[in-house]
């Protein structure tokens, strides 16, 4: 039967994966050549700062603010349905649960405070965002 020191060696070695996986995605954001790989690559350390910039906004209304503070602990949490360490699909549930919240949020934010808060490509924010409603 496991003891406490297995499960926090456990909990150790699922941290060290965990950031292991965010430097790499961050490395190949920096040195990948433009286009799809590289965008994808800066897509999640992309919105892991838009969500804290959007949850200290103060324009930012209460129920997006509880969506967007949602995927933040989804993302950072070390307990996913599709585990990091898998290449290129691991990150896939990280990327879709923000991504429905950063649509969420497009619902109820004015769009210039998410452009305000994305430090990438504008473009791959307007494209996850769609058409802006009327």
């Amino acid at each position: 039967m496991p003891g406490m020191r297995d499960w926090l060696i456990g909990l150790g070695v699922a941290l060290a994966c965990l950031v292991v996986s965010w430097a790499v995605l961050v490395l190949l954001a920096r040195r990948l050549p433009p286009g799809p790989l590289r965008d994808l690559a800066a897509f999640l350390p992309d919105c892991a700062t838009t969500v804290r910039r959007l949850r200290r906004d103060p324009r930012v209304p209460r129920r997006a603010r509880i969506a967007i503070i949602v995927a933040g602990v989804w993302v950072a949490s070390p307990i996913d349905l599709i585990p990091e360490f898998l290449p290129v699909i691991g990150p896939l549930d990280d990327v879709v649960v923000v991504a429905l919240a950063l649509r969420y949020a497009g619902r109820q934010v004015p769009r210039q405070v998410l452009l305000d808060a994305w430090p990438g490509e504008p473009r791959l924010l307007l494209r996850l965002l769609g058409a802006p409603a009327d």
